[in-house]
C-alpha cells in the first residue's frame, strides 16, 4: 500500500520546504516522491488543531498512513515572552490531538518537529538529545517549550503502551521561502531581512537590537525538508533526532546582519543598539553527530550564502503576498 503523507502545518515555512523538495526532487530517489504516494499539506484553514473534532475530521478525510506534523503556535523572542500561556496551552492542545488521533486512527508512523528550545538554560554543551530533560528551560520561552518537551514524553507512553512508532525531530533555527516576515512575530533572520528591506526602502537607518554577539545555527528549510522525508523513510526510533547543521558552522548575528547588508545590497551597516538584555541565550550549540551517523557523509548541506541569497530573492520577489505584518493595498 502506498503512503498517504498528511504534514500538517503543511502551508508554512517547513510544509512549503518538503513540498517544493517533494515536486523538484527525481521521483524515486531518496527525498523525491515515490510511485503511488499521496502528500497533503494541510493548513490551519482546513482544520483547527486545537479542536479534537476538527482534528479527527481532518484524519478521516485523508486516511493518512504517515504524519509529519510541524503545526505550532510559533513566535520570536518577544512574542514568547509576552504570552507563554497561550503558547504553552495551545501547542499542548495541537500536540495531544494530533497524536491521540493518529494513534486511534492506526496511522503507521508520526513525526512531530520540536525545537532546540526544549533543552535546558543550563547545560553542557553542545546540545545532544539525550540532554532534553536535564533541566529547566530558558525563562524567555518555558511555555513554548515545555509544550513541545511533552510530545517526547508522549512519545515514549504511546510507544511503551501502545505500540505506536512515534518519534520527534528537533531542528535549530529554520529559514527560507515562506518564512514570516513579521517584525512583531518573526525569528531573528526573517526579522533582519526584513528589517533591512524597509531601511533601503525608507532611506532610515539598519538597526539590530541586541550587541550582535549571541551565535546560532541556521538550517535552510529545504535541506530540513530532505531530512524530514529521511526521517519518515529510513528512521524507526523514539528517541528524537537533532536536525541541523555542524556545531562549527554558528554565526553571530552580527555576521547575520552584515551578510544581508550584502546580500541585499545597502548602503550602509547595521547599527546596534546594544541593549544586552535584547539578546536572548548567548549560545545554545547542538551537535549533528547522530544525524550524520545515520544518513551518511553524502548527504550536504546548502551553502550559508547561497541559502540566504534564495530566501533574499524569494522574499524580494513575494514581498506584496509574504507575510510581513505589512497591509498590501
Amino acid at each position: 500500500m502506498a503512503a498517504v503523507v498528511l504534514v500538517t502545518g503543511g502551508t508554512g515555512l517547513v510544509g512549503k520546504a518538503i513540498e517544493y523538495v517533494i515536486e523538484h526532487e527525481p521521483e524515486g530517489s531518496r527525498f523525491g516522491k515515490r510511485p503511488g504516494e499521496k502528500w497533503i499539506f494541510a493548513g490551519s484553514r482546513e482544520a483547527d488543531l486545537r479542536n479534537p473534532e476538527e482534528t479527527l475530521k481532518l484524519f478521516e478525510k485523508y486516511q493518512p498512513t504517515h504524519v509529519i506534523h510541524l503545526a505550532a503556535l510559533v513566535g520570536g523572542l518577544f512574542a514568547n515572552r509576552e504570552r507563554k500561556m497561550t503558547f504553552l496551552r495551545d501547542n499542548m492542545l495541537i500536540n495531544d490531538n494530533v497524536l491521540h488521533t493518529a494513534h486511534i486512527r492506526g496511522t503507521k508512523k508520526v513525526i512531530s518537529c520540536l525545537s532546540t528550545c526544549v533543552f535546558p538554560d543550563k547545560v553542557e554543551y553542545p546540545l545532544t538529545e539525550e540532554k532534553v530533560h536535564l533541566g529547566p528551560p530558558h525563562s524567555s520561552n518555558f511555555g513554548y517549550a515545555h509544550a513541545k518537551r511533552m510530545v517526547d514524553i508522549q512519545n515514549h507512553a504511546y510507544k511503551e503502551e501502545f505500540g505506536c512508532n512515534f518519534t520527534s525531530a528537533i531542528p535549530t533555527n529554520v529559514f527560507g521561502p515562506h518564512d514570516n516576515f513579521d517584525l512583531k512575530h518573526a525569528h531573528v533572520m526573517p526579522a533582519l531581512i526584513h528589517k533591512c528591506y524597509l531601511s533601503q526602502k525608507n532611506n532610515t537607518p539598519f538597526k539590530v537590537m541586541g550587541d550582535g554577539s549571541p551565535l546560532r545555527q541556521f538550517i535552510y528549510s529545504r535541506d530540513l525538508a530532505k531530512l524530514f522525508i529521511w526521517q519518515m523513510r529510513e528512521y524507526e526510533s523514539v528517541e528524537p533526532v537533532i536536525l541541523s547543521v555542524d556545531e562549527n558552522d554558528e554565526i553571530s548575528i552580527r555576521d547575520l546582519a552584515n551578510s544581508i547588508v550584502k546580500v541585499m545590497n545597502h548602503p550602509d551597516k547595521p547599527e546596534f543598539e546594544n541593549e544586552v538584555n535584547d539578546n536572548g541565550q548567548d549560545r545554545k550549540p547542538a551537535s549533528n553527530a547522530k544525524l550524520m551517523s545515520l544518513i551518511g557523509s553524502d548527504f550536504k548541506f546548502t551553502p550559508f550564502e547561497q541559502a540566504l541569497q534564495e530566501t533574499v530573492t524569494w522574499f524580494l520577489q513575494n514581498y506584496a503576498n509574504a507575510r510581513t505584518g505589512q497591509f498590501h493595498a
